[in-house]
């Protein structure tokens, strides 16, 4: 819990709204890569975002299938 509570608070504030259960090291990880390539505080939260996005569909094929979700 300790080295949660030393993220920052922008991140803490994400990681608290998050679909996965971020490690504190990952998500410090992303942060700092999105903060470096983005112009703002919003655009590394977008990119955060994005970034959760990506594994949460990566892993939807893997536990349901390639057809998940059914689209008629």
């Amino acid at each position: 819990m300790g080295r949660y509570d030393r993220l920052p608070a922008e991140l803490r504030l994400w990681l608290a709204g998050a679909a996965l259960p971020w490690s504190a090291a990952s998500a410090l990880r992303l942060w700092q890569r999105a903060l470096n390539e983005a112009p703002d505080l919003a655009a590394a939260r977008r990119r955060l975002e994005a970034a959760e996005a990506r594994l949460l569909a990566r892993d939807a094929a893997r536990v349901w299938g390639p057809d998940y979700p059914l689209t008629r």
